[in-house]
């Protein structure tokens, strides 16, 4: 996420709901988990226990709740594959559950990011698997993760989305924007789909260089790209 420079006009609440239910039925583990549950924490976790399904999340940050909202996924898989139901409250203050199909899960979006509601809980299906080859996959996955990410410096993650299968920092390295920067947001040369702060960037620095960003790529490519992080304030 990225707060723009003015803030936000409001109150901005973190809901730090916590708690987690676990139910088997013969080889398959359904989870309970409060929205404010931190998703690396609960991957590694259930990997422990020999839950498969969840060693893709292990390294991305951010809650549990967070990850259904804007269906988060890495290394081949997304929440959308292991949610099972999701509870909320709509505007009105009104509580309510729908199912995996009613969640409208596309690429990094769900219906949560397209109406205002409040994740309470999310129920996932996991499988049981082997302890020693999931610790294997999260291992393999965060050791990929170090290596060829940025994790050193501060961003707000992966700053673009896939466009049509393309792998859009492919694109932005081939256009020599590689250590590209504006004031003190910069493309990082590690991994150019990352844009990081290289000291004291702010907010306009970055979205100046998402833009700039966007703009070559279109000329070059004839490709219009997306941001993935959310932006947010005035």
């Amino acid at each position: 996420m990225l707060v723009k420079d003015n803030g936000i006009r409001g109150i901005v609440l973190k809901p730090d709901i916590k708690n987690v239910k676990i139910e088997e039925k013969k080889d398959k583990i359904f989870i309970t988990l409060g929205a404010g549950e931190p998703l690396p924490k609960v991957a590694i976790e259930t990997g422990k226990n020999g839950y498969s399904g969840l060693e893709f999340a292990a390294g991305i940050p951010g809650t549990v709740g967070g990850a259904v909202r804007m269906n988060a996924g890495a290394y081949g898989s997304e929440m959308k594959n292991i949610v099972v139901s999701t509870t909320y409250i709509d505007l009105d203050g009104n509580i309510k559950t729908i199912n995996n199909e009613e969640h409208e899960f596309e690429y990094r979006k769900s219906i949560f990011a397209k109406k205002k509601y409040i994740i309470l809980q999310t129920e996932i299906e996991l499988a049981k698997g082997n302890v020693e080859e999931i610790e294997q996959k999260i291992h393999e996955n965060m050791e990929s993760r170090k290596e060829k990410q940025p994790l050193d410096m501060p961003s707000a993650g992966s700053t673009f989305k896939r466009k049509d299968g393309v792998i859009v920092s492919k694109l932005i390295d081939e256009a020599g924007l590689k250590g590209f920067s504006i004031g003190d947001a910069l493309v990082s040369e590690k991994h150019a789909g990352f844009i990081v702060n290289k000291g004291n960037a702010s907010a306009k620095d970055v979205l100046d260089l998402i833009k700039y960003v966007q703009n070559v790529l279109h000329e070059k490519f004839n490709i219009d790209i997306e941001p993935e992080i959310e932006i947010v304030g005035e």
